[in-house]
């Protein structure tokens, strides 16, 4: 889908004039200020037709749920620079050689009735059935690129209880992987008067496995026209994370079952940070 940001987006205002996919489809949404046009389109999970197209182009069973017309993007429209994340390009970055699978017993029922329920016949090839992917958003072609810094993203700033003028959650897939866990990718993006935060996470519940977590945050300062992407991946083998968490005393299913709760229990394996300065 190609990063196509339309629309009058008034300074400060929400913009709903967007041209929609069809007549019953909600049109996207976009917020503009201080130059950035943040756009969010939520619509119902892909059909068959679309789905099979999808997988014909990744070349992997995509997950049960898959909201591929979803998307959240960030375009500076005097530099005309931007980011855009969406399903397709996450699924993109899952390994397709099959060589980062995580090996367990129900691995080949799983792929075996993930080829069944889909009828995809053409798409045997084993890939990594966790869908973790590593996606960092895709910047629009031939705008400046982001390049290795050590300015972290202003976490103080993002504290202050500053007015939120515009807040969307985007789901992007989900699948709770044959009843044994679940992998979730999700994007979150709140705009402040001064600056903007997005989060995209992928988030996957391997149960007696793994509990793996990785977020990029996107960061924008309006005042400066800077752009920090942070990269954080942490992960944590399951049953020592189950462990912390009843040590703790805290509610292990439930906590299990939230990303949010489980984050600082996984140690970071990668981090990177980036930065771009707009004209």
């Amino acid at each position: 889908m190609k990063m196509m940001l339309n629309g009058s987006g008034r300074p400060g205002g929400v913009d709903t004039t967007f041209p929609s996919r069809s007549s019953a489809a909600a049109p996207p949404r976009s917020f503009s200020i201080a130059g950035f046009r943040i756009t969010t389109q939520k619509l119902p999970i892909l059909k068959a037709g679309p789905i099979e197209e999808m997988t014909s182009k990744l070349g992997i069973t995509p997950p049960e749920m898959i909201f591929g017309d979803n998307f959240v993007a960030i375009e500076h429209v005097p530099s005309k620079w931007g980011i855009k994340f969406d399903a397709f390009g996450a699924l993109d970055r899952v390994d397709k050689t099959g060589e980062k699978r995580l090996t367990v017993a129900y691995s080949k029922e799983w792929q075996q009735s993930r080829e069944d329920s889909h009828d995809i016949k053409e798409v045997v090839k084993p890939f990594d059935w966790s869908y973790s992917t590593d996606y960092k958003g895709e910047v629009v072609h031939g705008a400046p690129p982001f390049q290795p810094t050590s300015t972290p993203i202003p976490i103080e700033l993002l504290k202050r209880p500053d007015p939120i003028l515009f807040f969307d959650d985007v789901i992007l897939y989900e699948d709770e992987l044959a009843d044994n866990g679940i992998a979730m990718l999700s994007c979150k993006i709140r705009v402040m008067p001064a600056r903007l935060l997005l989060l995209c996470r992928f988030f996957l519940r391997l149960d007696n496995v793994v509990l793996r977590i990785r977020d990029t945050r996107v960061y924008v300062d309006f005042g400066r026209n800077e752009v920090i992407r942070e990269y954080v991946a942490r992960e944590e083998n399951y049953d020592k994370a189950r462990d912390e968490l009843a040590s703790r005393g805290d509610d292990v299913t439930a906590a299990l079952r939230d990303p949010n709760q489980v984050a600082n229990l996984l140690p970071v394996i990668e981090k990177t940070a980036e930065k771009v300065e707009l004209a």
